[in-house]
């Protein structure tokens, strides 16, 4: 008891136990802020990801755009919705069924 007493009084102890505390819950980069950086930081790499993998198929679209007429019509009938004359385009979309309640 005596040991343990002597521990607790020892001026070295109480800092080192002071400065853990410190550093551990107050200082501006405490566990908290470590925790939410680390989640920013993988939501920002899950974007990254998502971006360099839409951008590669951009590049692809631009470079098949350039080497092939029949992809440019391809491009602006689906996506622009354009028809040649005397032509008619119909669109169809899916309807998911709705659930009953």
């Amino acid at each position: 008891m005596d040991r343990f007493l002597a521990l607790i009084r020892n001026k070295y102890f109480l800092a080192a136990i002071a400065f853990t505390v410190w550093m551990c819950f107050f200082d501006r980069n405490d566990f908290a802020t470590q925790y939410s950086y680390q989640h920013q930081k993988s939501n920002l790499e899950r974007e990254k990801a998502f971006y360099e993998k839409e951008n590669q198929s951009i590049i692809e679209t631009i470079t098949d755009i350039r080497s092939d007429q029949r992809e440019v019509q391809r491009i602006a009938r689906e996506k622009y919705k354009m028809k040649k004359e005397n032509e008619d385009v119909y669109i169809v979309t899916e309807v998911e069924p709705k659930e009953n309640e």
